[in-house]
Formats: C-alpha cells, structure tokens, sequence
C-alpha cells in the first residue's frame, strides 16, 4: 500500500525544509472521546494522523479525550484501543488520557484569570447563548466579564470545591463579544458538572471544555501537527488562542482534512447507540454497521480499510464516498488470497445412480486458481451428493445452463451427470434428483465431442458438514441517508440487511476451521467463521460487481 502525496505531507514537507522539525520530531495524535465505537470515519482519522507518523519515522500518540464523564466508559476505552491494534496503527508515541491533564488545565485557567483572560460567569446556558449572538446579532458582554481577579480566582476556587450546583457557574476566556467568530465570542472554559468520572472518580466537579483542554494536552504532548476533520475549521483560532495566551513554544498546529461519509450508511453513534440499545441490531459489532468492530467481525481487513481510505482521497473537502470501493478493496484483496471452499447454502439432494454405495473418490481441487503456488486439496465424492437448489430448474427458462431434466451439467471438478428422475414430495416440492455420471470424464471432457455450458459446485452428502450461514447487505435503502432529517432514518432502515440460512452443507476440510481466515465460496462470495455464534458464517461480500474504482 503506497502513501498518496497529500496537502497534509506538503505543509509537513515545508515546515521541515524551513528547520521548523526534523523528520523524526514530528509527531501526531489521534484524540477518541471514549463515549461510542469507532467507525470507518474514524479509521480516516486515524490512518492519517499515523501514517504522517510512519512516513516521517516521528511518533504517534493515543490520547482518550475523556473530558465528559456522563457518556464515558471503561468499555469504549478498551474498544478503541483493540480497534486501533487490530488496524495495526500502533500508539509508539504512548496511550494517554485527556483526564490525567485536568490539574494542568485547572492551572492554566488561574493563569488566564490572573493575566486577565478569563472570568467565572453566572449566566445560564441559556442566557449565554442570548448574550452571544448569532451572525445576525451582535454579542452583549456578560455582567460578570469585570470580576476582579481576585473575585474569579476566588470563585473559580470553590467552583472546583463543589460549593455551587451543575450550571451555576462557567468559567469563560475573556476574547471579543462581536468577534465574527461566534465561538469566539467569551467562550467557555470550564462547566461544573457533579458526575463520577470513569477515571478520576469523584475528585472533580468541574471539567474542561474540548476547546479549552485539546490544544494543552497536544501542546503538553509535544504535538507537531494536530490532525482533525473539518468540522474543526472555527475551533482553530480558539485553538490558536488557547496556545499563544498560555505562551507555549514551540507549540502544536491545528490542519482539517475532508470528513468522509459513506453511501448506505451513517457515522452518528447517536444513532448507532439506539440501533444498539433498542436491540434493533446484534450489538456494536453487528456486521451491517460501519463500526471497526462490525467490520472485523464481517472479514473486513485493515490493509483493505486503509487501501479505500487512501483511494478516497485525502483533501480538505468533505465527501461521501460510494461503499462499492470499500468492498471492491477487499474483494480485489481476497480474490487474491482467499483460500476456495465449497458451500451449498440451499442444498437439494442428488444421488449418482451409478456410482457405489460404499466408495468414496477423492478429486484435487485448486485452493486459489489464482494462485498456482496456493496447492490443492482433496475433495470426496460419494453417491449422494448436494447441490444448490438454484442450479436446478424443473422448467428452465431460455438460456439455462444448470441441470435441467435430461440435461448435462459438469460437476465442479469432476464428473459430467445427466438428471434422469426428479423425485417430490407430497407438496409437489423437488426433494431429490436422481442422475447418472459420465464416469470417463472425471476431470476431463466426453470423448464423443458433446459441448457441456454448465458447472455446478457440490458436497458429498456423507462428508459434508452442517453450517448456518448469513448474507448482509446495505444498512440502510437509499444511498445518501446523510441528506435526510435523522429523525426520520428509521424509515429507511433495510428489512433485508441480514438473510439467515440454516442447513448449509460444506465440504469436510472446513472442520477444521477454527475462526479468523477468509475463504472464497465459489460462486457464492467471500466468508469468514463469526466470533460470537458457533458455527456460522458471515458474507464478506459477493463474488463479483460491476463497480470499477476511479483511476
């Protein structure tokens, strides 16, 4: 996987060519608030801040931005952290915690009180906004903006001791009431909030605003180049703020790429919380989501998640990229890898008249055709076989190929059959086909020059092993779901995401499988053993599509 030159390298490119940083001092993050699962947007995130890392031999650091103690847990932090693993973008410049910083950002604050650049105000939420202003209205300066220092430094004091209740008081910096910037307008600093953080307990009752604690943490970190999505575009001068007015230096920068959304799905874990909560889904890793616990658990790749990353493209403008090239990465990556099985996943019966009752012959199929350094493996072939109850067609339509009464098919790698009798039940439903082989031509072609169209997979009945397996498809049925109201997403969810079927047949060399490798399916798609039901498969995803990426 080539590194696509972007506008992130050249800023980095220039600020080395000017001695600002040698290569190996650069050095970026990737700040997760640890409130949900990742999802692909995230691992864009997450792809660039460490693959600036890796091209420059610098660092890259983890850091939990866990400032909010009422949506946080011990079970997204865990989560990230093995999403971030198993991507294979190593934290090397250390794992850290936004909340170990809360004592550095407490004395920053009397910093910005003492020099003049911050004040404890009373106003409510409300309030604030009215004072504030919009784009049309010009900001109010609040009526405590002119506390004394000693007054703030007091007041901020028993802020911090717990003396007034949940929105009595914010901490706000002292910037411009009728900056054009409304989120420079006083914005606030520090909220009280009497919640049990999932690290700190109950030490605090005031936190720091993200604003506020992410440019300390990066600077304190020793941050380079503070990569985020674009929605940070009107938080950078706060961020530039924040960093000149405490005077670090050298100091970090802030750089926005392009946010990525992609068709048929949604990145809101406002969203994703309730599909999970509600039980609408099989949980956070439920392999219709976009999260990178859904996706590993679907037999998605990491190598495959960067390669549709860096084919998106890295820019500054946002885009919903087609979720055809994230399954084209992977299919391309498993045409080539991917071991082949056989699975007949609606199996019908069919027994080989002709063939004897107790002999078992066994035929060397390819593991990858592909591949010829991949080897073979033995298949057995029995009297009694299956095969898909769609390669069979008691009245075929024009142009049928599969077996068909009196018609000829190539059984996979072995013999030619010709279907004599069709056997139904009382309903009148095929339940078996009795047919003969062609036993001169097993792996090869009739010697009296008929042409054969059609090859079907098979199972040997007697070697086969059973298998439920299930095939996923879009979350949602119209591919820009970003542009509807999320209030009405519910409408749009897909009844047919998830096909379960119970029964599969599979050939006898998948018992041994014992979870976390791809195999093709022929003619089915690409699979992979679930990590949480026994027994099962999931479709990666089809076999072949028409989509082909731009060059």
């Amino acid at each position: 996987m080539g590194d696509n030159v972007n506008f992130l390298y050249e800023i980095i490119d220039r600020d080395i060519a000017e001695g600002k940083y040698t290569p190996d001092e650069i050095h970026t993050r990737f700040p997760p608030e640890p409130n949900g699962y990742l999802h692909i947007g995230s691992a864009k995130a997450i792809y660039i801040n460490w693959s600036i890392a890796r091209r420059y031999a610098g660092k890259f650091n983890l850091r939990y931005d866990d400032t909010n103690p009422t949506k946080e847990s011990d079970e997204f932090v865990r989560a990230i952290e093995e999403d971030l693993r198993w991507l294979g973008a190593e934290p090397d410049g250390g794992i850290f915690f936004g909340s170990d910083y809360f004592d550095a950002c407490y004395e920053f604050a009397k910093k910005l009180i003492k020099d003049g650049k911050a004040y404890v105000c009373d106003l409510s939420g409300e309030e604030m906004r009215k004072y504030r202003g919009d784009y049309n209205t010009e900001g109010r300066p609040s009526p405590y903006r002119d506390r004394s220092v000693e007054e703030n430094l007091d007041l901020f004091e028993r802020m911090k001791n717990g003396e007034f209740p949940d929105g009595a008081k914010t901490l706000r910096a002292k910037i411009d009431v009728n900056s054009p910037n409304i989120l420079l307008r006083d914005p606030a600093l520090f909220r009280i909030r009497h919640a049990s953080h999932h690290r700190q307990g109950n030490k605090w009752c005031i936190y720091p605003l993200y604003d506020y604690a992410h440019p300390i943490q990066d600077a304190l970190e020793g941050i380079t180049h503070s990569c985020c999505s674009d929605e940070f575009i009107v938080h950078r001068p706060l961020y530039d703020w924040v960093c000149d007015n405490l005077g670090f230096n050298p100091r970090p920068y802030q750089y926005e790429f392009g946010r990525m959304d992609v068709t048929y799905t949604v990145m809101s874990k406002r969203y994703l919380r309730r599909l999970v909560e509600e039980g609408r889904v099989d949980g956070w890793d439920d392999p219709r989501l976009p999260t990178i616990c859904a996706l590993r658990r679907r037999g998605y790749t990491p190598s495959a998640i960067f390669e549709f990353i860096r084919r998106a493209g890295i820019d500054r403008n946002r885009a919903t990229i087609d979720i055809n090239l994230l399954e084209y990465c992977i299919r391309e990556e498993l045409g080539a890898t991917a071991e082949r099985r056989i699975a007949v996943v609606e199996p019908l019966k069919v027994v080989i008249t002709n063939f004897p009752e107790d002999k078992t012959e066994y035929f060397e199929l390819p593991n990858n055709t592909t591949d010829p350094n991949a080897g073979t493996r033995r298949v057995p072939f029995t009297k009694e076989l299956w095969i898909e109850k769609s390669d069979f067609a008691e009245v075929p339509p024009p142009k049928y190929f599969r077996l068909k009464p009196g018609g000829e098919v190539r059984l996979m790698g072995s013999y030619i059959i010709r279907c004599n009798d069709v056997i139904k039940n009382e309903k009148g439903e095929v339940v078996e086909l009795h047919c003969e082989a062609d036993l001169a031509t097993g792996c090869g072609m009739p010697t009296d020059g008929r042409k054969i169209k059609g090859t079907i997979h098979w199972v040997s009945a007697k070697h086969a092993i059973t298998a439920d397996i299930i095939y996923y498809d879009r979350l949602f049925t119209i591919p820009n779901i970003n542009e509807v109201d999320p209030s009405e997403y519910d409408a749009y969810l897909n009844p047919d995401s998830m096909k379960k079927y119970t029964g599969c047949m599979l050939e006898p060399s998948l018992a041994d499988d014992r979870g976390g490798v791809r195999y093709q399916f022929v003619r089915n798609g690409y699979f992979i053993k679930d990590t949480k039901y026994e027994n099962t498969y999931n479709r990666i995803v089809s076999l072949k599509d028409s989509y082909k990426p731009q060059a």
